[in-house]
């Protein structure tokens, strides 16, 4: 069996496994003698018919674009300082609450005999203050016509003092008791959850609901790999909502510098109208503009890779030589060369990654 190629000459078919065999055979050959071909031809005839490009400097602003949820500042848990019940929980998830109002109360056996005993304190310290200042009065009625002495006096008033000191420590428990008792809004916030029922026992430090404080919400978006270079606070940029598409101007307010899994980084922004107000749970995409740069572009399709580094063939008068560069951000259909290339370098555009293999035939042998 023979075929004929594109010389005119017939090659005849090597002993295989069958037709099909002989076939595969003869196709691979045909291919490296297309190779060989092509190899042979002088660099200008291989590059006829194809377009060279004098590649410009250009200002590009490159856009960062990435998923963004507006999320609170932080939270504030509410909880007892002592063990007890709740009662009178007046609030809801959503309800909005002012700074040192009542949410709920506290009652139950281990806090009432916490207040019975600090209002005994109380009584008892008062006794005690009493029965100094009657012992002071006494001793400073005596000090003149000499029954008692300076010194006697003096310690009179020690006790006086310690006595005051002691009821006011007595009171001071007291007042803390009164107010555990009570369990008030530290800032104006929304309430988020909570996390204990009407008539539930609670401990110590266990939460019983948690509050957003007012104004303390935030949009965060989530960046990786390059584009965290080039984010600073005060870049502005703009959100759109998922449910709506009215884009909010926003701006960076601060940078954790906290990676996170998956090598991304949560960027914290803010309105820039200071009057504008989040909705907690807000979704949608942000998209921050970097400043603009001065660089050199070229089509994509002028771009070779070869072996993870890229390159682009540089057309001279002694024909076309590889020139290995660095891709930045693209747009449409073009990209932008970080480094490798000035402005007014001519390129080849059309078949760049033929022209830059044309040559890998030479690393074949054609069979005898």
């Amino acid at each position: 069996m023979t075929i004929p190629v594109p010389n005119g000459t017939l090659f005849s078919s090597a002993p295989g496994n069958g037709p099909r065999g002989n076939a595969q055979w003869l196709v691979a050959r045909f291919c490296l003698m297309v190779l060989a071909l092509l190899s042979a031809l002088p660099a200008k005839a291989q590059a006829s018919g194809q377009d060279f490009l004098a590649v410009q400097a250009r200002e590009m602003r490159p856009r960062l674009v990435a998923y963004g949820q507006v999320e609170p500042i932080a939270i504030v848990p509410v909880a007892p300082a002592e063990a007890g019940v709740v009662t009178n929980l007046r609030v809801r998830p959503g309800t909005r609450v002012r700074a040192g109002e009542e949410l709920a109360r506290l009652s139950g056996p281990a806090i009432s005999s916490l207040l019975l005993q600090s209002e005994a304190d109380v009584r008892s310290a008062r006794a005690q203050l009493a029965a100094a200042q009657k012992s002071l009065e006494i001793e400073r009625q005596q000090l003149p016509v000499h029954l008692t002495t300076r010194q006697a006096v003096q310690q009179a008033e020690s006790a006086e003092t310690e006595g005051r000191s002691a009821l006011d420590n007595a009171q001071s428990k007291l007042t803390a008791v009164r107010e555990m008792m009570t369990l008030t809004a530290p800032a104006d916030a929304v309430v988020l959850s909570l996390d204990s029922a009407e008539g539930a026992l609670v401990q110590a430090g266990q939460t019983i609901l948690t509050l957003q404080p007012s104004g303390g919400l935030w949009l965060r978006a989530m960046y990786y790999g390059p584009d965290l270079e080039g984010i600073r606070v005060g870049m502005t940029g703009s959100f759109v909502p998922s449910d709506h598409g009215q884009a909010i101007p926003v701006r960076v307010v601060a940078i954790p510098g906290t990676m996170v899994a998956g090598g991304g980084e949560s960027i914290a922004l803010a309105p820039v109208n200071s009057h504008f107000r989040w909705l907690s749970g807000e979704a949608g995409k942000v998209t921050l503009q970097v400043p603009a740069r001065t660089m050199v572009e070229v089509p994509t399709r002028a771009l070779i890779v070869n072996r993870g580094t890229w390159w682009v063939l540089v057309h001279t008068a002694h024909g076309n030589h590889p020139r290995k560069v660095i891709p930045g951000p693209a747009e449409g259909w073009n990209t932008f060369i970080e480094s490798g290339l000035a402005p007014g370098t001519e390129i080849v555009v059309n078949n760049a990654y033929l022209l830059f293999h044309s040559g890998v035939a030479e690393q074949f042998q054609i069979p005898d």
